[in-house]
C-alpha cells in the first residue's frame, strides 16, 4: 500500500494497544479470485465453498470494498450478501472475468447487469478477453460499461477492463479502481499493467483529462502558501492542472476576469477579505458554508445539460475540527461529559471554530475583546460568553465562574486572534491537572506567544499550519474527486512555514 500510494498517508489513524499508530487510512479491496475467473484459487466444490468462507473473513476484518463473484452459488452468494447487509459495512463489488474466449457487445452488457448481483453490488466489474484488436475491441469492456450504466435502477460505478497486453488501453479508459502495477516492482502482476504515472499520463494526452485553472483570491496574498500547496499537490498525482494567485481589491475584479470566464476553471481557493463577498456571485451554497457564514472554496461542476454551477463551500472548520479530533478521540463531547471548547476572537474564522466545536460535541464558550461580537457567534451556533477569562467567582461572567456553573472541563482553546496580538491565557488556565489541547490559527510566526505558553505548561497544541493543510486537502478532494496526496501537502506547508535555521 505504501509503494502503490506513498503520499496518500492521513496521520494518525486507527491505534492499537501495544503497538505504533497506523497512520495509512488507504482503502482495502479484498478479493479472492478464482482459476475460472482468471486467478489461482480453486473452483471445485470444496475450493468454492472455502471461497465464501474467506470472503466471510473480509466482512470480519471490516473492509472497505468486498470483491464477489457473481458466476458462483446463488445460495451461498445470498447468505453472504444477506449478512454484510446485516451485519457488516464493507461495499460490495460484483465482479464476472472472461477468459480465453470473445463476448458480443450485448452478452458484455448483460455480465454488467448480472455483476449487479440482484441489485445488492455497489459497484460491477467485467473483465474480458480479446483475440485481437480489429475495431477497437480494446474499447468494448467501457462501451459496455457505459450503456450498462443507464439501464438500471439505481446507477451504480462500472468498471470495464481487457486482459493481456492488446488490453492496455482499456486501463486508461477505465476511469475507477483501475489495477495498477508499480515502477519499484520487478515485474508486473498481469500482462497488459500498467503504472499510475504511465495511465495519468495517457489520459492527459488523449485528453481525458483537460488542464484546469484553479486560483486564491484574496488581496495582499503574497505571503499564502497555497500555490506551492495546491501545485504541488496536482504534479504528484499527475494532474495537469494550474494554481495561481488573484490578488484583487474587490471581488468583482475577479469574476468579470479571465480565470473566472474561462472554460477550463475548476474553481478557487477564497481568502481575507472576500470570503463574504463571493458568496452572491456562486450558484448553491453547501451546509457548512451557510451556517459559517463565509465561502473558502469555489466549486465547479456541471448540471446534466452541461450548464456551469458554481458551489460554495467552507473546509476551514474541517481544518479546525481534523487535527482536533485526532487528539480527542472518538470520546469528546459525549453525553455527561461537559466538555467545552473556548474560542478566542469573533472573526470569520471563529464562526468556523464555533462550527468545528459544535461537529466536536462540545460546548463552546466565546471571548472577544468586543462583546458583541462574541454575542452574535453565541446566538447563531449557541454557548455562552464570557466577559472576562478571570477566575474570579462573584462574576457570573468570567470564564472561571461559567466553567464552575456548568461543571464542565476546558478540553480544547482555539484562538483565532491575530499574531501580532501576542496574547497568552490567564496562568490559572493552564495551572489545572486536565490541560486544554491549544490551538492557534495563525501559521506565521510558526510558534506564537500562546502556542509558546501552551508548551512550557505542557498543553497538546495544534499549530495553524496543520489547519492550513487539513483545509486544503479538503480543497483538492472537493475538486477533484481524488485523494489527495497528504503527505506532498503537508511537507509544503511545513517547508514554508518552519523557521529557517541559522
Amino acid at each position: 500500500r505504501t509503494l502503490c500510494r506513498p503520499h496518500a498517508q492521513r496521520a494518525p489513524a486507527l491505534p492499537f494497544a501495544g503497538s505504533d499508530i497506523i497512520d495509512n487510512a488507504l482503502p482495502i479491496v479484498y478479493t479472492v479470485r478464482t482459476a475460472h475467473q482468471a486467478g489461482t484459487w480453486p473452483d471445485d466444490e470444496a475450493g468454492i465453498r472455502q471461497m465464501f468462507d474467506l470472503l466471510e473473513l473480509g466482512l470480519r476484518s471490516a473492509v472497505e470494498v468486498l470483491d464477489v463473484e457473481s458466476a458462483w452459488d446463488k445460495q451461498l452468494t445470498d447468505k453472504l450478501l444477506v449478512r454484510a447487509q446485516q451485519r457488516y459495512t464493507s461495499l460490495i463489488l460484483g465482479s464476472h472475468h472472461v477468459v480465453g474466449s470473445e463476448v458480443t457487445m450485448e452478452e458484455a452488457i448483460e455480465l454488467y447487469r448480472q455483476c449487479r448481483i440482484s441489485n445488492r453490488a455497489h459497484g460491477a466489474k467485467v473483465v474480458l478477453s480479446i483475440n485481437d484488436n480489429e475495431n477497437n475491441k480494446d474499447q468494448m469492456a467501457y462501451e459496455a460499461s457505459v450503456a450498462a450504466a443507464k439501464m438500471d435502477d439505481p446507477e451504480i460505478p462500472n468498471i470495464g477492463l481487457v486482459l493481456g497486453e492488446q488490453g492496455s488501453y482499456s486501463r486508461i479508459l477505465n476511469p475507477r479502481f483501475t489495477p495498477v502495477t508499480h515502477e519499484s516492482l520487478p515485474a508486473k502482476a498481469a500482462p497488459g499493467q500498467l503504472t499510475a504515472a504511465e495511465i495519468m499520463a495517457a489520459r492527459v494526452l488523449t485528453g481525458q483529462i483537460p488542464s484546469q485553472k484553479y486560483a486564491i483570491l484574496g488581496h495582499n496574498i503574497a505571503y499564502s502558501v497555497s500555490p506551492q500547496m495546491q501545485g504541488s499537490a496536482f504534479e504528484a498525482v499527475r494532474l495537469p492542472h494550474v494554481y495561481t494567485r488573484a490578488d484583487v481589491a474587490t471581488v468583482e475584479e475577479f469574476v468579470e476576469g479571465p480565470i473566472w470566464n474561462d472554460d477550463n476553471f475548476g474553481g478557487c481557493s477564497v481568502t481575507i477579505p472576500h470570503k463574504q463577498n463571493i458568496i452572491p456571485h456562486v450558484d448553491v451554497l453547501t451546509d457548512a458554508a451557510k451556517e459559517i457564514g463565509s465561502v473558502n472554496t469555489v466549486i465547479v461542476k456541471k448540471d446534466k445539460f452541461g450548464t456551469r454551477v458554481l458551489i460554495g463551500d467552507n473546509t476551514d472548520w474541517k481544518g479546525i475540527f481534523n487535527p482536533l479530533r485526532r487528539k480527542l478521540g472518538d470520546d469528546s463531547g459525549k453525553k455527561g461529559s461537559n466538555g467545552m471548547a473556548l474560542i478566542l476572537g469573533g472573526g470569520g474564522t471563529a464562526r468556523a471554530a464555533a462550527y468545528a466545536a459544535s461537529k466536536l460535541g462540545l460546548e463552546r464558550i466565546y471571548f472577544n475583546r468586543t462583546p458583541e461580537k462574541a454575542m452574535d457567534l453565541a446566538k447563531e451556533f449557541g454557548g455562552i460568553v464570557a466577559h472576562s477569562l478571570d477566575n474570579d467567582a462573584e462574576s457570573k461572567d468570567s470564564l472561571g465562574a461559567i466553567l464552575a456553573e456548568h461543571q464542565g472541563s476546558l478540553e480544547v482553546v482555539i484562538s483565532t486572534l491575530p499574531a501580532a496580538a501576542d496574547f497568552t491565557l490567564p496562568e490559572w488556565v493552564l495551572a489545572s491537572s486536565a490541560l486544554p489541547i491549544v490551538f492557534d490559527v495563525n501559521y506565521k510566526p510558526y510558534s506564537t506567544a500562546l502556542l509558546l505558553q501552551a508548551m512550557e505548561k505542557g498543553c497538546d497544541v495544534v499549530r495553524g499550519s496543520e489547519m492550513l493543510w487539513e483545509q486544503g486537502v479538503g480543497q483538492f478532494e472537493l475538486w477533484t474527486g481524488r485523494t489527495a496526496p497528504y503527505g506532498v501537502m503537508k511537507k509544503v506547508v511545513l517547508e514554508n512555514c518552519l523557521p529557517k535555521s541559522k
